[in-house]
């Protein structure tokens, strides 16, 4: 691997300076020399300096040393603008893990929350306490279609909405995104978003329209109606004009297996129309979820689904515990590893712990009782989906469970730009930057560019490589050599600094 090389050219010495990080030692600028530059907007790398000066990119070109100034030699590096993950849960331990080290080792710099459905309510606390205590990197949320529904609905928000209560959300959806929320999610495979009808939705969703915001959704399907869940969120750009959002894109289902080119037919016929619809995803043939939404009607007794799930959806070894309230020995384990422990067939045994999982959260006031990854999805669709030229990266990720959440950017760069040929660097990185922020509304990060915020990130295309695996998901990516969040030093020599200098992004009130 390449060691970086930090120079510093001068030093100004104040009298009187502070403790050591104290703005007083704080160099005026810093200098990044000799790097290959990808811009994030697809256009080809070349060879420039860049001057970081307070949170911004001051200028890119060929640039002299100042005194005073802090110069780092980039030779063999590529110098690209902050990842923007788009969808995002590393909310959940983010406030003990303020370093973010498993964000930052993959070069992520923003990383944006409330997807799913599901948000940090209300949301003008969850900025307020961001910007009081904030973390290494930046962080933006959307609005949640199931979050303002149990709060409007309460006991009655698994059954169909009224009129009233309909316009009690949009009502309180209104002000959620006027105290900055970027857009309105929905995750409609989860209760109690799968309750609703799509008259609901529409309606919500021109709530959010009316005040300049877009959506993202989990769609009620992601593999045996996912082309009927495809049309609903096409339908929604349709009816509201607004940008929507396909949230981590995937064909999760043995018969779907290989309609890539007919998902990205559907998709480019609606922009052809006028329809601002975009995607993103993550690069594993695994997903991670709730047990429960292998099962649209909730029944595990439904032996003949059952069956259907473990020949179509994801075999019994292909589910995984990554909890299980009931038997936390579980975690870990796969169904076929279970029903061997217990002697009984897989198809029983996944139809009991679904029983359990379910009865174990209804004894303990609704809450969740487990997680699993589940491999539905196959390569070549995976691969076909990344190419589209709407599409950006994501990580769905978290502090545990999946590996995408320490590796999905790292593995983008070392599977599918490296090894395999499938993007072109300069692609994948404007996946990762410009059509992310493009995607979010954001028009001051994404890029290098003068005048935009400086969130950097310098890695080695050579030697990056994601290393969590299903087996041991919490291993922190390599060859990220040092990343700067709004002009601010974050990860140096892929060790973290200790600064916090993340930004809580919010959206303009209309």
């Amino acid at each position: 691997m390449r060691k970086l090389l930090t120079l510093l050219v001068s030093v100004l010495v104040l009298a009187g300076c502070g403790s050591p990080g104290s703005d007083e030692q704080t160099p005026a600028s810093t200098l990044i020399v000799n790097a290959m530059i990808i811009d994030g907007s697809g256009s080809p790398a070349y060879s420039a300096a860049l001057r970081v000066e307070g949170d911004g990119i001051a200028e890119i070109g060929e640039l002299e040393a100042r005194s005073g100034e802090t110069v780092i030699d980039a030779t063999g590096l590529v110098l690209a603008p902050g990842f923007i993950d788009t969808h995002s849960h590393h909310d959940r331990g983010l406030e003990e893990n303020k370093d973010a080290l498993p964000m930052l080792t993959q070069g992520i710099t923003t990383t944006i929350f409330g997807q799913d459905g599901g948000h940090a309510f209300p949301i003008a606390e969850f900025y307020d306490a961001y910007e009081q205590a904030p973390a290494a990197v930046n962080v933006g949320s959307y609005v949640g279609h199931n979050t303002i529904r149990e709060i409007v609905m309460a006991a009655r928000s698994e059954e169909p909405a009224t009129d009233d209560e309909i316009e009690t959300m949009a009502n309180l959806l209104a002000e959620e995104l006027n105290s900055g929320a970027l857009g309105f999610s929905s995750g409609l495979e989860y209760v109690p978003g799968k309750f609703s009808d799509g008259s609901e939705i529409v309606r919500l969703a021109q709530q959010a329209a009316t005040l300049g915001a877009r959506y993202a959704s989990h769609l009620r399907s992601e593999d045996r109606f996912v082309f009927e869940a495809i049309e609903e969120i096409i339908q929604i750009g349709r009816l509201t004009g607004m940008p929507v959002h396909y949230s981590h894109m995937k064909l999760a289902a043995r018969q779907v297996w290989g309609e890539a080119p007919r998902v990205l037919d559907i998709l480019n016929a609606a922009r052809a129309e006028g329809i601002d619809i975009t995607g993103d995803i993550y690069p594993y043939e695994y997903w991670q979820s709730t047990i429960t939404v292998l099962l649209p009607n909730r029944d595990p007794s439904d032996i003949d689904e059952i069956n259907f799930v473990l020949e179509s959806i994801a075999p019994a070894d292909g589910i995984i515990f990554t909890n299980f309230m009931p038997d936390p020995s579980y975690v870990g384990l796969s169904i076929a590893d279970i029903a061997e422990l217990r002697g009984s067939s897989e198809a029983q045994t996944l139809s009991d712990v679904i029983a359990e999982s379910m009865a174990w959260s209804e004894a303990n006031d609704g809450q969740a009782s487990e997680s699993i990854m589940g491999r539905s999805m196959h390569e070549d669709d995976i691969e076909q989906l990344l190419q589209w030229e709407f599409a950006n990266i994501c990580s769905d990720g978290g502090y545990s469970g999946h590996p995408r959440g320490y590796g999905a950017f790292p593995r983008v760069l070392a599977r599918y730009v490296r090894d395999r040929n499938t993007l072109a660097l300069e692609t994948a990185i404007a996946m990762m930057s410009s059509r992310a922020a493009s995607t979010l509304g954001l028009t001051d990060r994404g890029l290098l560019q003068e005048g935009m915020k400086a969130d950097l990130v310098l890695f080695d295309p050579a030697t990056i490589k994601d290393h969590a695996t299903v087996e041991n998901s919490q291993q922190i990516s390599t060859g990220i050599q040092s990343v700067w969040v709004n002009g601010k030093l974050v990860l140096e020599n892929g060790r973290g600094t200790g600064a916090r200098p993340g930004q809580a992004l919010k959206r303009p009130a209309l």
